[in-house]
């Protein structure tokens, strides 16, 4: 006669040890030596079938269970597992957990199951077992496919229709974000952005240059551009007259806070940076243009100066005494070149910070 294991309970089981290991793409077999390393059940004197056995009820609980989370609303319905709220909730965001790492590389690519396919390069450059990548590939297809012609935002619909945290659901946001927008992230020359750089440059983008921007109600989206004000940055193309007036407030306001060489690099390079400004700011209305957007400013902006030696410090310094000496110059003549100035600047002050490292 066959031995059997039998569990029996009310409310379902979840250890969170466990559970994380099964997140993480971990067999069961995989478990066990993990936690025996650990010393799991030693204290209790527990036999090493016993760990096992245990760690494998777990493992079929939790695969049973996953039926639910592809849609989190059947797990609040159901009656099958009986989970406390706060569980109900940590299994949810545990399971929709995203390492950046293997953010980064889905990032750019389309989401078909010929890729899903070639996952094991992702966990072989990434170090992320490979179930793990197929279940974040799976989820990031998921959220896709629900929230992408959704009204309103991507971040509150994300968090309404799979109950995870705010921070969470943000970085889903990004990542359907700069699919629906097709923006080019996967240069050889962008590689050194991490997946926390494109969120912050992406959030910034949804936040100022989407319909969004001054505008609330479930008919706007901010994964639809404001076509109007990409436009409208044609506009700036009258600030390329004014040059000789901005160098002068510029100059102004960073001869004090830089150095003799670098104040005399700005100086004699303030035309190039100008006009790279401006022509990124007045081609945005082309949809080539945006799309490649970090690629310009990387291509016009991050790479001459660091061939110039700027450091980030110097960046921020000349991006803010930009921005202001601008806004200086148009407050008494035109207020309409200034909004659109302000807006536009909010978003590639945010990039090319988080763009510029050394």
């Amino acid at each position: 006669m066959a031995d059997v294991d039998v569990f029996i309970s009310n409310y379902t089981l979840v250890d969170p040890e466990i559970y994380q290991l099964w997140i993480e793409g971990f067999s069961s077999s995989e478990a066990v030596s993990y936690l025996k390393q650990k010393g799991f059940g030693h204290s209790m004197g527990a036999p090493s079938d016993l760990i096992a056995s245990d760690v494998l009820d777990h493992y079929r609980t939790y695969s049973l269970i996953e039926l639910y989370l592809h849609a989190p609303t059947k797990l609040m319905e159901q009656s099958c597992f009986q989970l406390e709220p706060h569980m109900r909730d940590l299994i949810t965001e545990k399971y929709y957990s995203i390492d950046d790492v293997v953010a980064r590389e889905i990032l750019g690519k389309k989401l078909t199951s010929r890729y899903r396919k070639d996952l094991d390069e992702v966990a072989e450059k990434t170090c992320v077992k490979l179930k793990s990548c197929r279940r974040q590939f799976d989820n990031v297809k998921r959220i896709f496919k629900a929230v992408e012609e959704m009204p309103g935002t991507l971040t509150n619909n994300i968090k309404q229709h799979f109950f995870i945290s705010n921070d969470l659901a943000k970085k889903y946001a990004c990542i359907v974000f700069l699919a629906c927008l097709r923006f080019e992230t996967t240069k050889k020359k962008l590689q050194y952005l991490s997946f926390s750089d494109l969120l912050t440059c992406s959030h910034s983008i949804m936040i100022y240059w989407t319909y969004t921007y001054q505008h609330t109600g479930p008919e706007y989206y901010d994964t639809e551009m404001d076509k109007e004000f990409l436009l409208d940055l044609r506009e700036l193309r009258c600030l390329l007259d004014k040059e000789k007036e901005i160098k002068h407030l510029v100059c102004l306001r960073l001869k004090p806070v830089l150095l003799d060489r670098a104040f005399h690099e700005l100086d004699g390079n303030f035309r190039s940076y100008w006009r790279a400004m401006i022509t990124i700011a007045c081609n945005l209305h082309r949809n080539r243009e945006l799309r490649d957007l970090f690629v310009d400013l990387c291509d016009k902006l991050i790479d001459p100066w660091r061939q110039n030696g700027w450091n980030r410090e110097q960046v921020n310094k000349f991006l803010s005494s930009i921005t202001q000496s601008v806004l200086d110059l148009e407050i008494s003549r035109d207020q309409e070149t200034r909004c659109l100035w302000d807006r536009y600047m909010q978003v590639i002050t945010i990039c090319l910070d988080k763009m510029y490292h050394i």
